[in-house]
């Protein structure tokens, strides 16, 4: 797996680097296929959050993106933090990916594109533009899209229905789809 150190508003040291390296060339024996990490740390300047070092992980995996971010006092202790998340993360997909290819009949997995430009406006009500290409896919393969990016909804093309629909979290916990009439 090729992984990219780098850091925002912090220069990443070459102890802080190779550990990173050893600690993503770990978690990604979970996964054959992935190609490519990014591993960025960011430290935050305001003293009044209790976490002030943030590290954010984000990979490509079998055509699903996993993100996770990890906070501590210092930038090892959010690294570990991130690391396991990332590990876990991994984990449930192969688990989820496995009983998938057990239960249903369609075995290919359907990639959402990757996201290609933001463009920040001055204007209040649009701060940002994402485009991605979109895959058709099942209500299913979009809950664990969802779930592995850690967001809060979900725009999807429905492959049964030939929809564009979204899915989201509801407040008592359970999960919602919005698809047109």
């Amino acid at each position: 797996m090729e992984v990219r150190v780098h850091g925002k508003n912090m220069h990443v040291g070459d102890k802080v680097r190779a550990l990173a390296l050893d600690k993503m060339a770990h978690a990604g024996r979970i996964f054959d296929d992935a190609t490519a990490a990014d591993v960025e740390f960011v430290v935050r300047q305001n003293p009044r959050i209790a976490g002030r070092y943030l590290v954010e992980i984000t990979c490509r995996v079998h055509g699903h993106t996993v993100r996770v971010e990890g906070v501590g006092d210092d930038d090892r202790s959010a690294l570990d933090v991130a690391v396991d998340k990332f590990e876990r993360q991994l984990r449930r997909l192969k688990e989820r990916m496995i009983q998938r290819t057990r239960k249903a009949s369609n075995k290919d997995l359907n990639a959402p594109g990757e996201a290609t430009d933001e463009h920040d406006y001055i204007d209040r009500a649009i701060v940002r533009t994402k485009r991605f290409a979109m895959r058709p896919m099942t209500s299913e393969e979009a809950v664990l899209e969802m779930e592995m990016l850690g967001h809060d909804f979900f725009f999807f093309l429905n492959a049964e229905s030939g929809d564009h629909c979204v899915l989201y979290h509801r407040n008592d916990g359970s999960l919602g789809l919005i698809e047109p009439q």
